[in-house]
C-alpha cells in the first residue's frame, strides 16, 4: 500500500494529464492476513450550494465539460490516507518525500505526456492560475524539458505532516474555496471539511471458475460484470479471437449492459440499485435472447422496470495486492487552478444528467456517475490477478476483453494486453444521451478484413482505430510457484517492475 500510494503521487506530479489530488480514486485490496478483499470507494460530491435550479437559470441543458460549474470535491487525497490507516506501514512523510524532491527538482516530460499537455492546455489554459504552474515560459513542456511544480511539493509536504485534515480542513481548502468563489463556482470549505471516503464491499461473477470482482456504483464495474454474464452462455473460445461472431456477439452483449447502465446506475446514497438483479445469472439468460447472431442491434432498452485517467497495482512479498486507479477526468480536469497549490480540480461533476427522475440526476451533495473502476480476480477463494484498464467510457469492454483474453482465448498477461481491442460506442449514457442508431464498432488494427467485411452484412458501423483504447496493467499470482507475473500497456507509457 505503501508504493501504491508513492506511486500515485509520483503520477500526480510526471502525469498531470491523468492524475492528481484535484481528481477521486478508487480501490480494491487483498488482504494477505484476512485473507479478504475491500472496496475503497473515494470519490467526491457535488457542492451542496449549487442546484440544479442553478443550470436551468444559465440556460443549461447539461453540464458543461469545463470552467467552475463540474467541479466536485476531490477525493483522493482522503483515499489515501484511509488506505493507509488501514494498509499502510511506513511514515507518510517517508511516502511522500520522492514526490516531493521530484516536484522541487523537476523531472523531464516524456513524448506522450508532452503530446497531451499541449492538447490539455488547448482546452483549459484560458483559465486563471493555469499558466502558472503548467506553461512555464508561456507555452506547454515539451519532450524532454526539466519540469518543477514547487506549488504542488508544497501541498505534498502539507499533506505529509498534518494528514488529510491539512487538505480538506486547512490552508489548502481556504485557498480552493476563496478560488473557486472567485471564478464564479460553487464548491466551499465546508464542502471539503464534511467529505468522508466510503468503504464498500466488491460484488462479484463467477466467470468460468474465476470470480471477477468489481466495486458497485456510483462507479460503472457492473457493467463489465454484466458483459461476461452473457458472452459465458456462450462458446466464446470455439469462436475464435478475431472473428465476426466474437466481435458480433460482445458488442452485442455490450449494448444490453450499457442499456442497464444509463438507466441504473448512480449514487446508492439517493435510491435503492438493482445490484443484485443487474450481476444475476438469471437476468443474463434473459437478455441473451434479445441478442440476434446474424444481425446488429440498432436500439436495446434497459431490462428492468424499475475519461483520461492513471492505474496502477502493486503486490508484495506477502501476499498482499492492491489494484488502485485515480483521475481528474478529461485529461487534466476541469481547468480551475487554485494559486500555489500546483493542481487542477477535476470536472467529475460533468457526469451527472439534468434529466428529471434519472438515477444519476444532479442533486446536491451527490457523488455523479463514476467511469474509473479497478478489477480483482479470485479463484476458489485466492487472489489471481489485479488489473485495470484506462479509458473512461470504454473500461468495462476492455475488462471484460482482459477476462476472455486469457480465460477462453489462453493468451498470456502480456498478450491479453496487446491484443487488439473492440470498442463499441454510442450506447445510452448515464448523463441523457441514447443508442438510435446501433452506434459504431471502432476496431483496432489485427482485426481481419474478412472480419470486417461480415459484420458490416451484419448491420454494424465500423470506424477504424490505430491502437487507441485503454491503458492497461495486470499483476498475475502464479499460486503454485509462489511468484508474481507483471505486464504493462504497449499503447502508451507504463511498465511492469519488481524491486
Amino acid at each position: 500500500m505503501d508504493a501504491a500510494i508513492a506511486a500515485n503521487a509520483v503520477l500526480g506530479l510526471v502525469e498531470p494529464t491523468g492524475a492528481g489530488v484535484g481528481g477521486d480514486l478508487f480501490a480494491i485490496v487483498w488482504d494477505a492476513e484476512s485473507k479478504q478483499l475491500y472496496g475503497l470507494n473515494a470519490s467526491g460530491r457535488s457542492p451542496q450550494s449549487l442546484t440544479k435550479d442553478v443550470f436551468a437559470e444559465k440556460g443549461l441543458t447539461q453540464i458543461p465539460p469545463f470552467g467552475p460549474l463540474p467541479v466536485s470535491v476531490p477525493g483522493a487525497v482522503d483515499g489515501w490516507f484511509e488506505l493507509h490507516n488501514r494498509f499502510g506501514s511506513l511514515p507518510m512523510q517517508d511516502i511522500l518525500t520522492p514526490a516531493i524532491n521530484y516536484a522541487k527538482d523537476g523531472f523531464p516530460v516524456s513524448e506522450l505526456i508532452a503530446y497531451y499537455w499541449a492538447v490539455n492546455t488547448q482546452r483549459i489554459g484560458k483559465y486563471d492560475g493555469f499558466a502558472e504552474v503548467f506553461l512555464p515560459d508561456g507555452n506547454p513542456p515539451q519532450k524532454g524539458d526539466i519540469f518543477k511544480n514547487p506549488g504542488l511539493a508544497s501541498t505534498y509536504e502539507k499533506i505529509a505532516t498534518g494528514g488529510a485534515d491539512a487538505f480538506y480542513k486547512g490552508d489548502i481548502a481556504r485557498t480552493i474555496a476563496a478560488y473557486m468563489k472567485e471564478q464564479g463556482g460553487y464548491l466551499k470549505y465546508d464542502d471539503l471539511a464534511s467529505h468522508e471516503s466510503e468503504w464498500v464491499e466488491p460484488v462479484s461473477a463467477n466467470y468460468r471458475g474465476y470470480d471477477v470482482w468489481e466495486l458497485p456504483p456510483n462507479g460503472q464495474g457492473i457493467a463489465a460484470l454484466q458483459i461476461l454474464n452473457i458472452m459465458e452462455q456462450y462458446d466464446v473460445e470455439g469462436m475464435g479471437f478475431g472473428s465476426a461472431d466474437y466481435i458480433h456477439t460482445f458488442v452485442e452483449a455490450k449494448k444490453l449492459a450499457f442499456a442497464d447502465r444509463a438507466k441504473f446506475y448512480g449514487d446508492p446514497a439517493f435510491g435503492q440499485l438493482p445490484v443484485k438483479q443487474l450481476i444475476s445469472k438469471d437476468y443474463a439468460k434473459k437478455r441473451r435472447q434479445l441478442i440476434d447472431p446474424d444481425k446488429a442491434a440498432k436500439r436495446v432498452d434497459a431490462g428492468l422496470n424499475d475519461g483520461d485517467t492513471v492505474y496502477l497495482t502493486v503486490a508484495d512479498a506477502q501476499g498482499n495486492m492492491v489494484s488502485l486507479i485515480q483521475s481528474n477526468y478529461r485529461g487534466m480536469g476541469s481547468g480551475m487552478t487554485p494559486p500555489g497549490l500546483g493542481f487542477i480540480l477535476q470536472n467529475r461533476g460533468e457526469l451527472f444528467t439534468l434529466q428529471k427522475g434519472h438515477a444519476n440526476e444532479y442533486a446536491p451533495g451527490k457523488r455523479p456517475f463514476h467511469t474509473i473502476i479497478p478489477a480483482f480476480v479470485t479463484r476458489n477463494g485466492q487472489p489471481w490477478l489485479s488489473f485495470g484498464v484506462m479509458g473512461g467510457a470504454t473500461q468495462p469492454q476492455m475488462h471484460a476483453q482482459i477476462i476472455m483474453n486469457l480465460i477462453d482465448f489462453g493468451m498470456n498477461l502480456q498478450e491479453a494486453g496487446d491484443a487488439p481491442r473492440v470498442v463499441h460506442t454510442g450506447s445510452a449514457s448515464p448523463t441523457g444521451e441514447r443508442m438510435e442508431d446501433g452506434g459504431q464498432v471502432h476496431l483496432e488494427s489485427g482485426i481481419p478484413v474478412k472480419t470486417q467485411r461480415k459484420l458490416m452484412k451484419m448491420g454494424h458501423t465500423l470506424q477504424p482505430a490505430v491502437g487507441l483504447y485503454g491503458g492497461y496493467q495486470a499483476i498475475q499470482l502464479d499460486s503454485r510457484r509462489q511468484l508474481y507475473i507483471g505486464a504493462s500497456e504497449s499503447r502508451k507509457d507504463g511498465q511492469a517492475a519488481g524491486y
